[in-house]
C-alpha cells in the first residue's frame, strides 16, 4: 500500500469521525453547533459519509485511484472552505444556492468553522499534487 493510499484510509477515519459529530454526546451545543461553532445537518453527515466512502475506495483500488481521490477532493474541499471563510457559506452543501450571502467577516469563530475543509482540503490537494509517481 503506497503512502497515497494510506493517507487516504486516514481520510476515510476523519470523515467518518466528521459525519458522526452530530451524534456524539456532548459535542454539540444547546444551538446544535458542533463545538460551539459550526452546524452540520443530515445533508453535511450524508456528503461526509459519501466523502469517506470515496477515500475508502480510493484506498483500496489502487495508488493512482487514490492520487485522484486527493486533487479531486483537496480542490473541492479546499474551495468550498475559502467560499465559506468569504462569503459565509461554502457550495458543497448548496449553502451558496440556498443563503443569501453573509459578508466577509474575519472573526475566530468564522475561520473555525471554516478551518476544517481549508485543512483537510488544503493537505489532500497538496498531497495528490506532490505525488509525481505514476
Amino acid at each position: 500500500m503506497s503512502k497515497l493510499q494510506k493517507i487516504c484510509l486516514g481520510y476515510f477515519v476523519a470523515l467518518l469521525v466528521a459525519a458522526a459529530l452530530n451524534y456524539i454526546p456532548g459535542l454539540t451545543d444547546a444551538q446544535g453547533l458542533a463545538f460551539g461553532i459550526f452546524a452540520l445537518d443530515l445533508f453535511d453527515d450524508a456528503l461526509h459519509l459519501a466523502s469517506a466512502l470515496w477515500a475508502l475506495a480510493a484506498a483500496l483500488i489502487s495508488h493512482r485511484a487514490a492520487r485522484t481521490f486527493l486533487i479531486l477532493f483537496g480542490a473541492l474541499y479546499l474551495g468550498d472552505g475559502v467560499f465559506g471563510f468569504f462569503i459565509g457559506y461554502g457550495y458543497l452543501d448548496f449553502g451558496i444556492f440556498t443563503n443569501p450571502a453573509a459578508g466577509m467577516s474575519w472573526t475566530v469563530l468564522r475561520f473555525l468553522a471554516n478551518l476544517p475543509h481549508l485543512l483537510l482540503g488544503g493537505f489532500a490537494l497538496w498531497a495528490g499534487l506532490r505525488d509525481r509517481t505514476a
